[in-house]
């Protein structure tokens, strides 16, 4: 099959969401004037070592939020933001944090989600995360199509919990990943693959 994105694929269902896969979940809490938000994305991953560095994109928008969602509309107000990775425990959570709740309106509360404070910057996190990842916003960069960013941020602090490091690694139980359409997938097996001399 070969078809041209902009002529459609003729399926039931776009595969391009499916393609690019799997993906890491950013399930990304924020805090502004009106409250606190937490919400998932899954065009996201890290792009830098030093300075820490990573991305996430956010392509929709609602009523109440201009051309975007709460999330990006908080990270305009505050310019931080934080990064909660997910596991299988957290999933039933995740998925209601995807709700179109109404702008003010915290989906830590809604979905029952217990919340800590972020150190380096003002903003709430997921307690029971494996990691979380504390960014102050470097730039948002605007895709081609309606109501598509690419939101790029720095590291400023990362919160790890206890039992996701084993011999100095981070080892998480396991990762939830995103696979398109209604699908995700959990990893929990791994294997070293060593790279040639200078690699």
């Amino acid at each position: 099959m070969f078809y041209r994105p902009e002529d459609g694929h003729g399926l039931p269902h776009n595969p391009f969401n499916a393609i690019v896969a799997p993906r890491p979940i950013a399930w990304v809490s924020t805090r502004g004037s009106l409250g606190d938000n937490l919400a998932p994305y899954s065009f996201f991953n890290a792009v830098a070592y030093t300075p820490p560095q990573l991305v996430f994109a956010s392509t929709s928008a609602k009523p109440d939020r201009g051309d975007t969602k709460d999330t990006l509309a908080q990270i305009r107000e505050t310019g931080v933001f934080c990064v909660n990775l997910t596991s299988e425990a957290l999933i039933a959570a995740m998925s209601a944090t995807s709700a179109p709740l109404a702008a003010g309106e915290d989906e830590f509360t809604a979905a029952g989600i217990g919340k800590a404070q972020c150190e380096t910057i003002d903003c709430p996190r997921v307690a029971a995360a494996p990691a979380s990842l504390e960014c102050r916003l470097v730039q948002v960069i605007p895709l081609l199509g309606a109501h598509n960013f690419l939101i790029h941020g720095e590291v400023t602090g990362v919160h790890i919990r206890p039992d996701c490091l084993k011999d100095g690694r981070y080892a998480p139980p396991d990762r939830l990943t995103r696979l398109g359409y209604k699908d995700y997938a959990t990893q929990r097996d791994t294997f070293e693959l060593d790279r040639p001399p200078g690699g």
